[in-house]
Parts: C-alpha cells; sequence; structure tokens
C-alpha cells in the first residue's frame, strides 16, 4: 500500500504530547518529514528522536505559538531543513481549573486566548504564506468545546468556538489557491492535559466514564487518524469542515 504522505513535509504545533505526538509519529508512519514543536522544547526533541530511531525522518524545535518571531521561524525551520512545506497540524494548547464565569481573572482569559486562538492565528498565518503557490492542508485542532460549553470553561469555550471561525475564514479565502483548512473537535481524549484537568476536578473522570457510552477515553492516536487523513489527498474535496471525532456524538 502507498503512503499517504509520502515525500510529503508537516509541521506540527503543541507536538511533544498527546493528540500532537501521536500525530507527529502518525505523519511520520505515512512518509511525512515532521518539524516537530513544543513549547517545551526537550518534548519536541524526543519525539523527533523517536522519529528518526523507527527510519522517519523528522527535527524538533522549541516554539512558543503565542511568538510571532518563534512561529515564523518554525515555518523558516521547514523550509529550510526539508525545502517546503506540504501540510500543517496545529495542536497547542492549555488547560486550566475550572472557574465560575464571574471568577475567571484577566490574567487566565488571557493566556488562554493566547496560547488556543492566537496561537492558531499565527501559525495559520505563516503556514498559510508558506503554502501558497503550491497548495495543502492545514488541520487545527479544537475541541468538543467548540460546539457544546464546557462546564467551567467560559475562556476555553470561546477559544475554540474561536478557532472553527478562522478555520472556516481561511478555507473560504484560500479555497480558489488549492489549501484546504478544517478543523477537528476531540472528545475527552487521554491526554496529559486531560489527566491534568482530572487532577484539578477529580470527579470529572468518574462522570465521564458513566456517561460514555463507549465506556473509556478516545485515545490520541484516534484523533491522529483524523488529522492524517485531512491532511492526505484521501480528503481532497473536504475544506472549512468542524469534524467532532466523538464516539457517541456527547459533545452535541
Amino acid at each position: 500500500m502507498s503512503l499517504l504522505l509520502e515525500n510529503k513535509t508537516a509541521v506540527v504545533t503543541g507536538g511533544g504530547s498527546g493528540i500532537g505526538r501521536a500525530t507527529s509519529l502518525l505523519l511520520a508512519k505515512e512518509g511525512a518529514s515532521v518539524v516537530v514543536t513544543d513549547v517545551i522544547g526537550q518534548n519536541a526533541l524526543d519525539v523527533a528522536e523517536e522519529i528518526q530511531s523507527e527510519g522517519g525522518q523528522a527535527v524538533g524545535m522549541k516554539v512558543d505559538v503565542t511568538s510571532e518571531s518563534d512561529v515564523a521561524e518554525m515555518v523558516a525551520g521547514a523550509l529550510r531543513e526539508f525545502h517546503k512545506l506540504d501540510c500543517a497540524v496545529n495542536c497547542a494548547g492549555i488547560s486550566t481549573a475550572p472557574a465560575a464565569f464571574t471568577e475567571l481573572t484577566l490574567e487566565s482569559w488571557n493566556r488562554m486566548i493566547g496560547i488556543a486562538l492566537t496561537g492558531i492565528f499565527l501559525s495559520m498565518k505563516h503556514e498559510l504564506a508558506a503554502l501558497e503557490g503550491n497548495g495543502g492542508s492545514i488541520v487545527n485542532i479544537s475541541s468538543g468545546a467548540g460546539f457544546t460549553p464546557a462546564p467551567g470553561q467560559p475562556h476555553y469555550t470561546a477559544a475554540k468556538h474561536g478557532v472553527l471561525g478562522l478555520t472556516k475564514s481561511a478555507a473560504r479565502e484560500y479555497a480558489s489557491r488549492g489549501i484546504r483548512v478544517n478543523a477537528i473537535c476531540p472528545g475527552m481524549t487521554d491526554t496529559p492535559m486531560l489527566r491534568e484537568h482530572f487532577e484539578q476536578a477529580p470527579e470529572m473522570e468518574q462522570m465521564i466514564a458513566q456517561i460514555a457510552p463507549s465506556g473509556r477515553l478516545a485515545l490520541p492516536e484516534e484523533m491522529a487518524h483524523t488529522a492524517v487523513w485531512l491532511c492526505s489527498e484521501r480528503a481532497s474535496y473536504i475544506s472549512g469542515e468542524s469534524i467532532i471525532v466523538d464516539y457517541a456524538g456527547l459533545c452535541r
């Protein structure tokens, strides 16, 4: 069987753990050269080394998606290392403890919006510029909270709704230039970020286990398969979509 992304180059933000890590590994397995980035640089390097140890091509970079200079260097690094960019998966995000709307601090609001929304904007801005003229695909990781409000998370909910708006806007603007832009809205996925959230609100894990028809959390690899498929030509006529990856529609 031919590989989905043979001879392609991809960048992944938030690639050091969770969905980003799983996506980076799967992109490489499907033939892509991968620029793995993360705000924790060592995590990005570790994932890149894991790809290399399995015979793939990858580099790791420390990138803070709230820094435009970091994001610009991420894309420049991909072009410098692999001479082109074909696709990008924007996974960088954070989790915070639940808070009542009136108790949410401006600092928490700004940090969430800066990483989860402005970070996507900056990443897309530079990725789109690199893709223009050659075409390609961008996949943004939103959340089920892009459709259904997350309890105690007004800032997270707002950011994830915003990601869907950015996705649709870019998809419409760049459709005639052969660039596809889509979003994935994961249901509850077993990632380090979610585990951190459970530590802050232990009752959430038990509640999810009780209401999830599957009886379990999603795996990062299950999200990665959707992202990689959207990056590939198998999804060549799909753009501007926000795909909920959730076993039984709990996010709707």
